[in-house]
C-alpha cells in the first residue's frame, strides 16, 4: 500500500466535480425524457414503455458526452491542467533528475519486425536527444537509468529469428547508450497480459517503474523523462496514462481518422480529466506504471465458463487500473505530455508526442473494435467486485455501453419504424414522428451529438488554426469529417450490433495480430462485409417510403449511410483518395503533417533504413538479457477483496 500521506497530486472539489457532472446529465435526461413522453402518449403502454426506456438510454449517453465535453472545452480554453485547475506551464525535463530506474518495455506478437523496430529506435533515439540537451553527463547516464525490452510472443519461428536478428542490429546501434534487451517466450500464454506478467516476474523488481509500449507506438524523450519525473516526484501515483494521438496513414479513413483525434481528443481527455481524477482508466499502451504497485495488485484472473465471456480477460487494461486504483494507488490520465498540447502550446507539441498508428480502413477498424467489443461485454461480469472503488465500476459499464448503446440505437430505430407504419395503415390519424415536439427533440438530439466536435473545431480556430492548415481549410475539413462520421455511423451501429449478438450467441474470436499497415480494400471484400449492410438500408428505406415519406426523410442519416456502405468502405480505404484529399485540396491536414515533429521524421528515416551513423550494422548475436531477480505477482480476485497485509492468495480462477 503507498503512504497515504505521501506527496500527492492536487486534485480540488473533485466530489463536487463528479457531482456536477451527475447532476447535469441527470437534468438532461430527464428533460429529454419528459419530451419523449410526450412525443409516445398516444401509444400502448408497452409501446411508451419501451420507447421511453430505449430513448432514456441512448439520451443519457449522448448527454454524458455533451457535458463531458463542454468541461473539457472550458478546461482547454483557460489553459487549465484538469487535475490541479492551475494554469499550465512547460517544463523541459532532465535527464540530470533521475533517481529511479525504468524498463521501456514493448511486447510484440508476430508484428512485422521493420517498422516496429524502426519505432522504438526513434523512441530511444528521442529519450537520448533530449537528455543530451542537459550536457554530456546527462546523456551518459541515461543508460544507468533506462533500459529497453522487447518481449516478444511471437510462435512462428521464421519471424522469430528475424525479429532477433533486427534487434541485434538495434543492440549494436545503440552499443554504450541504451541496453537493449530480447526475451522470447515459447508460447503466448495469457497473451500481451501474459507477457507482460512474465516480465514483472522475472525481471520487474529491477525497476522502479516501466513505460509500456505497443508495437506501433512512438513516445518523444521530452514525454518520457516527464512522465519519470512525474511519478519520482507523487509516489502515490500507480499508473499515468497520456493520450496516444494516431499517425501514419496515408488513406481516407486515416486521414478522417487522424484527424478527428487531434482535433477532439484533447478536448474530450481533458473533460474526462476533470471529473475521473486519481481513478482515471487504462489503454494498455503509452503509460507508465510503477512497477511494484503493478506487481502487488494487477494479478489477472481467469473468468469462470468458456469464452466469449469467460475465461481470459481480453480488455485487460480496464481491470488493470481498477486493480491499481483498488489498491490504493492513484491512476491519472496525462493531458499535457503528448501531442495533443497542441492546442495550448504549439510550440511545446515537437518535443511532447505521444502517438499511435491506426488501421487504414474502415474493415480493420471494426475487427479491432470486435476483440474490444468482446473484452469490455466480459466487464459486465466484474461490476459488483469487492472493493473496486465507483468510478472503476463506471469505467466497465461505460467501456461496454460504448459497443451496447449501437444496440440500443437500432432497436429504437426498428421501434419507431414499427410505430410508424402501425399508425400508417391503422384507424388513429396521430403519427409519432412529424409532430413539431419530436422534430424539436430530434434537433435537440443532433445539436448535441455535433457539439463536441464543433467545440474542439472553436477551441482550434481559436488557438492554434495554423497547425491544421488555417482557418478557413480547418473549418472546411472538419465539416468533411462530421459528414463522413455521420454516414458511417449507421454502418458501424450494424456491425456493432452484429457483433454483440454473436457474442451473446456464444461465439468467441481469437485476441490475433491487427493489420497496422496501409491496406487498399477490394470490391469484393468490400461487398462481401457490407452487402447484407446495403440490402437492409436499401428494404429499410423502400419501406418507409410507401407507409410513410415524412418519416423516410426524417431517417435520411440513418438509412442513407447503410446504402451507401459498399463505396464509403472501399474509396475510403483508397491511399489515391487521400493524397487527393489532403496534397490537391490541402485538406483533412493535422499538425503531426504541418508541424512534422522531429519524432516522426526520425521514424520515417529509419524505416527506409537511413541510420543517423550513415553506416549499415553487422551480424552480431544477440545479447543475454540482464540477470533476473524473481518477484511474486499474485493472482487478484473479484469475489473478495483484503488489505494486503490479511489478504491470503486468490485462486486462479474466478468462482463465478
Amino acid at each position: 500500500m503507498p503512504d497515504l500521506h505521501a506527496l500527492t497530486p492536487s486534485i480540488p472539489w473533485l466530489n463536487g466535480r463528479r457531482a456536477l457532472l451527475a447532476v447535469t446529465v441527470l437534468a438532461t435526461s430527464i428533460g429529454g425524457c419528459i419530451a419523449m413522453a410526450k412525443v409516445v402518449a398516444n401509444l400502448p403502454m408497452g409501446g411508451q414503455l419501451t420507447m421511453l426506456t430505449l430513448f432514456a438510454l441512448t439520451f443519457s449517453w449522448i448527454a454524458l458526452a455533451f457535458w463531458g465535453a463542454i468541461c473539457g472545452f472550458v478546461i482547454c480554453a483557460l489553459r487549465r491542467d484538469p487535475l490541479s485547475l492551475r494554469r499550465q506551464t512547460r517544463v523541459d525535463p532532465s535527464a540530470s533528475l533521475l533517481v529511479s530506474r525504468t524498463a521501456l518495455i514493448m511486447p510484440i506478437y508476430a508484428e512485422p519486425p521493420v517498422p516496429t523496430i524502426a519505432g522504438l529506435e526513434a523512441t530511444c533515439r528521442s529519450l537520448l536527444q533530449q537528455a543530451s540537451k542537459h550536457g554530456a553527463s546527462s546523456a551518459e547516464t541515461i543508460g544507468n537509468h533506462v533500459e529497453v525490452f522487447i518481449l516478444s510472443d511471437t510462435q512462428d519461428t521464421t519471424l522469430a529469428h528475424q525479429e532477433a536478428a533486427h534487434v541485434a542490429a538495434l543492440q549494436q546501434r545503440l552499443a554504450g547508450q541504451l541496453a537493449i534487451h530480447y526475451r522470447r517466450r515459447p508460447n503466448n500464454d495469457g497473451r500481451k497480459a501474459g507477457n507482460i506478467a512474465e516480465f514483472c516476474r522475472r525481471w520487474g523488481r529491477r525497476y522502479d517503474y516501466m513505460v509500456v509500449l505497443d508495437a506501433d507506438s512512438l513516445m518523444s524523450g521530452a514525454t518520457l523523462l516527464h512522465l519519470i519525473h512525474r511519478m519520482q516526484r507523487q509516489p502515490s501515483v500507480g499508473l499515468i496514462q497520456t493520450v496516444p494521438i494516431p499517425v501514419g496513414q496515408r488513406t481516407l479513413f486515416g486521414r478522417f481518422t487522424q484527424l478527428a483525434s487531434a482535433l477532439y481528443s484533447p478536448m474530450l481527455a481533458a473533460g474526462q480529466s476533470f471529473w475521473q481524477g486519481d481513478a482515471a482508466n487504462y489503454w494498455g499502451h503509452n503509460a507508465i506504471i510503477r512497477t511494484r504497485a503493478f506487481m502487488a495488485n494487477a494479478g489477472l484472473p481467469t473468468l469462470s465458463g468458456k469464452p466469449p465471456l469467460g475465461g481470459e480477460l481480453l480488455s485487460h487494461d480496464f481491470v488493470e487500473a481498477a486493480l491499481l486504483k483498488r489498491g490504493g494507488w492513484q491512476v491519472l490520465l496525462d493531458t499535457s505530455a503528448t501531442a495533443a498540447v497542441s492546442h495550448q502550446d504549439t510550440n511545446a507539441s515537437a518535443s511532447h508526442n505521444s502517438f499511435e498508428a491506426m488501421p487504414s480502413n474502415l474493415l480493420d477498424f471494426a475487427k479491432r473494435d470486435r476483440r474490444w467489443l468482446q473484452g469490455n461485454l466480459q466487464h459486465l461480469r466484474l461490476l459488483t467486485g469487492a472493493g473496486l472503488h465507483p468510478v472503476s465500476r463506471l469505467h466497465f459499464l461505460f467501456g461496454a455501453f460504448a459497443y451496447l448503446s449501437s444496440l440500443v440505437w437500432l432497436v429504437l430505430l426498428l421501434c419507431a419504424s414499427i410505430v410508424v407504419g402501425y399508425q400508417a395503415i391503422g384507424p388513429t390519424s396521430h403519427s409519432l414522428l412529424p409532430t413539431t415536439l419530436s422534430l424539436v427533440l430530434l434537433s435537440v438530439t443532433l445539436a448535441m451529438l455535433v457539439a463536441p466536435k464543433l467545440l474542439g473545431l472553436l477551441l482550434t480556430c481559436w488557438q492554434c488554426p495554423h497547425a491544421y492548415g488555417g482557418r478557413l481549410t480547418l473549418i472546411a475539413s472538419t465539416l468533411l469529417e462530421i459528414l463522413f462520421a455521420a454516414l458511417i455511423a449507421p454502418l458501424m451501429m450494424a456491425w456493432h450490433s452484429l457483433f454483440i449478438i454473436n457474442v451473446l450467441i456464444g461465439r468467441a474470436i481469437d485476441w490475433q495480430t491487427q493489420h497496422r499497415g496501409e491496406r487498399s480494400l477490394s470490391w469484393r471484400e468490400t461487398w462481401h462485409h457490407t452487402g447484407w449492410v446495403t440490402i437492409c438500408g436499401i428494404t429499410w428505406a423502400v419501406t418507409m417510403m410507401l407507409f410513410s415519406p415524412s418519416a423516410l426523410g426524417w431517417l435520411t442519416p440513418a438509412w442513407l449511410g447503410l446504402i451507401g456502405a459498399a463505396p464509403l468502405v472501399k474509396y475510403s480505404s483508397s491511399a489515391t483518395w487521400g493524397s487527393i484529399i489532403s496534397r490537391r485540396f490541402g485538406l483533412l491536414l493535422t499538425p503531426s503533417t504541418t508541424q512534422k515533429p522531429p519524432l516522426l521524421k526520425a521514424y520515417a528515416a529509419l524505416v527506409r533504413g537511413r541510420y543517423p551513423d550513415k553506416r549499415l550494422p553487422v551480424c552480431l548475436p544477440l545479447k543475454a538479457p540482464p540477470p533476473e531477480l524473481i518477484g511474486d505477482m499474485p493472482c487478484q480476485s473479484f469475489r473478495y477483496y483484503a488489505q494486503p497485509s490479511t489478504a491470503h492468495a486468490p485462486p486462479a480462477k474466478e468462482p463465478y
